[in-house]
């Protein structure tokens, strides 16, 4: 019985060891990390107004930072005259001529044939005194050349008044609905362009960095603001190369982080295809002890949220044991 007790007293050191020795060797260290969001401008227009502190937690929709949009409103306010006016001219084909328009074209066509009329008989009387050598060629030409004016315009007349009494053709209807439409199409995309003015949080989060300041002018498509998203951080690491071809994403994990006593369950969710360290031409045994790739341990527990920068332990779970 002495004998059991003392050879258990003996393989049970060995076994702790054996343990640690099997987790040391899936153990990876790095340190926690969030997914970074970088905010651009679209508007090269100076900042009026920053509403968000660094470090300050947004939600989805803030406005975190202003830009001047008077420009912007200017051609807003311009496209919304284009679609008004466009809108007038097709109720007006719509509606048809009015009658008063329709008198008015009668009278302009009753004035031509009078014109008309009298430049005829004109140049009649015209061609008398020429015959009898009492008037020029030239008063002769003037007269003819009044003429054809007068007819050109009776004839403009009554394409006018025609037009009136036959209505809107479908193709003029069609147009002007065109016409519309795009006017419209431009007065929205200008009032997206205003909207863009106004820098907002596109999820939950917090606010990292500001680069800019009130009266700067960030240049279209230039960061100006930094934020980390509100869900919860994960572990950052580099995975050895003897480990690489075992770790993928979906492995179980457990991750131990400084200054908390609970131990978190993980899973991996990316590891690089290349390595953090490239040798110059060719892998020897000894340098490829040397490559680490780069891997992201997402923690799967609900909790507050940890933060970004503190060192962890991270224990790779190989066939459901540590």
């Amino acid at each position: 019985m002495n004998s059991r007790l003392h050879l258990a007293w003996i393989t049970w050191p060995l076994l702790l060891a054996a343990c640690d020795d099997a987790s040391d060797a899936n153990r990876v260290v790095g340190e926690l990390a969030s997914d970074r969001i970088e905010l651009t401008a679209e508007a090269a227009e100076p900042i009026t107004e920053i509403l968000v502190a660094e470090g300050e937690t947004v939600t989805r929709g803030q406005v975190l930072l202003r830009q001047d949009a008077a420009r912007a409103e200017a051609r807003l306010a311009e496209a919304q005259a284009a679609v008004g006016q466009a809108q007038a001219r097709l109720d007006e084909l719509v509606r048809g001529p009015r009658s008063e328009q329709i008198a008015a074209a009668r009278a302009n066509v009753e004035g031509t044939k009078d014109e008309l009329e009298f430049r005829r008989s004109e140049y009649e009387r015209m061609q008398r005194i020429h015959a009898q050598k009492l008037a020029s060629p030239d008063q002769l030409d003037q007269a003819e050349a009044a003429l054809d004016a007068a007819n050109a315009n009776d004839k403009l007349r009554r394409a006018q008044l025609q037009e009136l009494l036959s209505g809107t053709t479908v193709e003029e209807l069609a147009q002007a609905e065109n016409a519309v439409k795009q006017s419209a199409a431009r007065r929205d995309q200008i009032r997206v362009d205003v909207s863009r003015h106004d820098i907002t949080a596109p999820v939950d989060g917090i606010v990292d960095s500001r680069l800019f300041e009130p009266g700067e002018r960030p240049n279209p498509g230039q960061v100006v603001m930094i934020m980390l998203p509100g869900e919860q951080v994960y572990a950052r690491v580099y995975v050895p190369e003897h480990l690489r071809v075992k770790v993928a994403p979906g492995l179980a994990a457990k991750i131990y982080v400084d200054g908390l006593d609970q131990v978190l369950d993980g899973r991996v969710r990316w590891v690089a295809s290349e390595a953090a360290f490239t040798p110059y031409y060719a892998l020897t045994e000894r340098d490829r002890g040397h490559l680490t790739y780069l891997a992201k341990v997402d923690i799967s527990e609900q909790r507050d949220r940890l933060p970004d920068g503190v060192p962890v332990d991270v224990v790779f779970i190989f066939g459901g044991s540590e």
